[in-house]
């Protein structure tokens, strides 16, 4: 068969996908979109039951539809894949769904890539990757597999049902491993919860949500992260109808914290002995954005209610003060381990000279370095936000900006011929003044 002709293919109908589409089309730009599975499938498939948004429901959408919720509640994730189905049937954005993408190459003597799907090939003048940064689930190579210790990542984590009998290790605790651990000690297990480095943001702080004062603090437009905040962990949470997640309190419902996981031998976990300092350093995270918040309702002189309580800690728990820095997992009766650890990028579909010696996309705002790729859903694509739902909105009408760039560019027939003025004081096009 011939290969299918598209000016743009978008790979990925996630909210990234769908966003590129909207802004596609609203430049009069024919595309389509191709998803291997449902739209925003990871949000159905690869999440579990109780996860809600990070965001509540007024600021993590796009802006051409609200979510069928209260403005403040932070939607269940099926809510949230409907929504992107919704969205994209209100745009009439072109996605076949069922098709996976199997390789892009740069085609040679001619511009655009060879597109392989499972349903053929395509050739594209462009291509926007748009299938996120959450693609490989990353577990440390630390425990080795072993047929009596269920471990599993926290995209393959559904419910507590879903487990063996026993004892639960959770390593992570950023809104995935904070918000599962909970669960699961809930459920009646006793848990084990295994805290790293973080930032603590509050929720909630003077009646305004965690993603209002980033934005007011202009924190959701910061272009990179600070020095050696690339890979923080950030624990805040959606869960429970939006609350600040302490750890002390995690203690009190009766979880076990433990410091960072650092190895295994002989059916023990080790633990680095940071517990205590990497909770102090999520503390004094979460105060300094309770003073920049006060600095600036003081500042515009906002009547916002105060809240002293805000600054109060509970003590510090048995757990920190006298910390375990080894767990016999058969002894604690621990039979299943989360690993709550994080993604991985996964672009080994796109062979184009457009990634860096660790396999990182180079490129800038999204723009590829290999012309005519594009990039959609990665953190800090452009700022903070880009990951998130209305971020890589704001994202996608940039990149579709830039496509249509290039398309002017080839849209110039050359037949043109340059004005020259009679006049010599005057530059006719392409002359340069010296």
């Amino acid at each position: 068969m011939p290969d299918q002709e598209i000016e743009v293919l978008v790979v990925g109908a996630g909210q990234a996908g769908v966003a590129a589409s909207e802004h596609l089309s609203a430049r009069g730009i024919p595309h389509l979109v191709l998803e291997r599975g449902r739209i925003a499938e990871r949000w159905r498939s690869e999440r579990w039951d109780s996860l809600v948004a990070n965001g509540p429901a007024w600021h993590d959408r796009f802006p051409g539809l609200e979510f069928d919720a209260d403005p403040d509640a932070f939607v269940p994730k099926d809510q949230v894949a409907d929504y992107f189905a919704a969205y994209a049937e209100k745009i009439a954005a072109p996605i076949r769904c069922g098709v996976e993408v199997t390789s892009v190459t740069k085609n040679e003597g001619k511009p655009g890539f060879r597109v392989v799907t499972s349903e053929g090939a395509f050739d594209a003048r462009y291509v926007v990757a748009a299938t996120g940064a959450f693609q490989k689930p990353v577990i440390p190579p630390i425990i080795p597999a072993n047929p009596v210790l269920t471990q599993l990542h926290s995209s393959g984590y559904r419910n507590p049902e879903q487990l063996p009998a026993g004892a639960v290790l959770v390593v992570g605790a950023g809104s995935s491993g904070v918000q599962i651990a909970a669960e699961l000690q809930r459920s009646g297990r006793q848990v084990y919860l295994s805290v790293g480095p973080h930032d603590r943001p509050p929720r909630r702080y003077r009646g305004r949500d965690n993603v209002w004062w980033l934005g007011v603090l202009g924190k959701w437009d910061l272009a990179t992260p600070g020095a050696g905040a690339e890979h923080v962990t950030i624990a805040v949470s959606g869960a429970d109808g939006g609350r600040t997640i302490d750890f002390r309190e995690l203690a009190e419902e009766g979880i076990t914290l433990v410091g960072r996981t650092a190895g295994f031998a002989d059916g023990v976990v080790r633990f680095n002995p940071d517990l205590a300092a990497n909770i102090a350093a999520g503390d004094a995270n979460y105060l300094s954005v309770l003073d920049e918040a006060d600095a600036y309702i003081a500042r515009n002189g906002l009547d916002l209610p105060e809240e002293p309580e805000a600054r109060v800690f509970g003590p510090a728990p048995e757990s920190v003060t006298n910390p375990i820095l080894e767990l016999d997992l058969a002894a604690a009766g621990v039979t299943s381990i989360v690993w709550a650890t994080g993604f991985a990028t996964d672009f080994s579909w796109l062979k184009v000279d457009t990634f860096d010696e660790l396999g990182r996309p180079r490129h800038q705002r999204g723009v590829a370095a290999e012309p005519g790729v594009y990039f959609l859903g990665l953190p800090w694509l452009s700022r903070r936000g880009s990951s998130f739902i209305w971020g890589v909105w704001h994202d996608a009408r940039y990149v579709a900006d830039q496509i249509a760039i290039q398309r002017g560019y080839f849209a110039y027939d050359g037949d043109a011929s340059p004005v020259v003025s009679s006049t010599p004081q005057t530059l006719s096009v392409g002359a340069v003044e010296s």
